[in-house]
């Protein structure tokens, strides 16, 4: 029998928790060994637990954000050495075939690779975890910063990005973010660099909109429960509607919300995880004569995204709320997931014996 570790494990929808798995062993020749160091539970995490992703396969160690330290590299591994501290994409990807080549590394078609602990490897929610091809997206964290400074540029800061990017923001423009959870926060941030004259932060949790504010991430922060959305944004732009809305939460409620406060041809994009089909309301798109972006977030901004964290253009340390060892981690599933104790984000350290 080989050396077990403990990990988080989702064993079927509504069935996760710790449990001892194989300590993973190199497999092919460009592959490396990671020792997570510092990790997180992600939103889509919490879909996957609960059984509202379909085609994540199970048991599966969950988890896909997160930095290592390399401390086994394959033979052709070229960039990465052993002592490496990294910080790592969500999607493993062969760098190869002709999505990779397009930069859009999410659609990998090399077997193998995928988002750890979703569709590809297991995940990083344990000790070690092996990480196929990193030389491909496993980045080295520059001098000066530290696992947190660069955490979330694994996956939700570049999807924020990913939504700004999509709704092609013209300096000067009104953009509304529906959804202030770290995604939105991040999205926030993101939308910030392209030179917006005004952030909207939208969501029904005041706390998080007041957090947007106090961190100068939104100029403003809309709460559904206390104000009619629309009409404020209408009255706010001489009546069009925010240029451009970007839906980061995955429900048919904001969905609608942020294409009712697009103005006409605006842009809206939507980054958020459905687990549900939602209906197009295509007359209205039509009629409106906006612009649509979606999808998975490429993953192709990382190094761009960690040199403007280096040049204190960005910062998201303040997503980081809650912090305890992976053998606390369902007690963060529990916080995290069900929004408790006002948690933004729960950063998972090594196993502590």
């Amino acid at each position: 029998m080989g050396e077990t570790q403990k990990a988080l494990v989702y064993r079927k929808p509504g069935d996760y928790g710790l449990d001892d798995v194989p300590v993973p062993k190199i497999v092919e020749s460009g592959d490396c060994i990671g020792k997570v160091t510092l990790s997180t539970i992600c939103g889509s995490d919490i879909h996957i637990v609960h059984g509202g992703m379909a085609d994540v396969r199970y048991p599966i160690v969950v988890g896909h954000e997160f930095c290592a330290e390399i401390v086994e590299t394959g033979p052709e591994v070229k960039r990465l050495k052993v002592g490496d501290k990294v910080v790592t994409s969500c999607v493993a990807f062969c760098g190869e075939c002709w999505y990779c080549k397009q930069g859009l590394y999410a659609h990998c078609t090399t077997p193998r690779y995928g988002c750890f602990g979703v569709y590809g490897q297991e995940g990083c929610q344990t000790t070690y975890v092996l990480m196929p091809g990193a030389d491909n997206y496993a980045y080295n964290i520059p001098d000066g910063l530290t696992e947190q400074d660069v955490l979330f540029t694994g996956d939700i800061l570049s999807t924020g990005y990913f939504g700004a990017e999509n709704a092609d923001i013209k300096i000067n423009d009104v953009v509304a973010v529906v959804g202030a959870g770290p995604v939105g926060m991040c999205c926030m941030a993101t939308t910030k660099l392209w030179g917006p004259s005004q952030v909207i932060a939208v969501d029904t949790v005041q706390s998080r909109l007041d957090v947007c504010v106090k961190e100068g991430i939104a100029d403003i922060g809309l709460n559904p429960l206390e104000v009619n959305v629309p009409e404020v944004i209408r009255e706010m732009t001489g009546g069009r509607g925010a240029d451009k809305t970007i839906e980061c939460v995955g429900a048919k409620p904001t969905f609608d919300l942020a294409l009712e406060i697009v103005r006409g041809g605006g842009n809206m994009s939507t980054i958020g995880v459905f687990e549900k089909p939602v209906d197009l309301p295509l007359d209205k798109i039509w009629a409106k004569n906006i612009k649509l972006g979606w999808g998975f977030v490429p993953m192709n901004k990382m190094p761009e995204l960690i040199n403007l964290i280096a040049k204190g253009k960005l910062n998201t340390n303040f997503l980081c709320t809650h912090k305890a060892p992976l053998n606390d981690i369902m007690r963060g599933y529990d916080i995290f997931g069900n929004k408790k104790e006002n948690c933004l984000k729960w950063l998972v350290t090594p196993w502590e014996k």
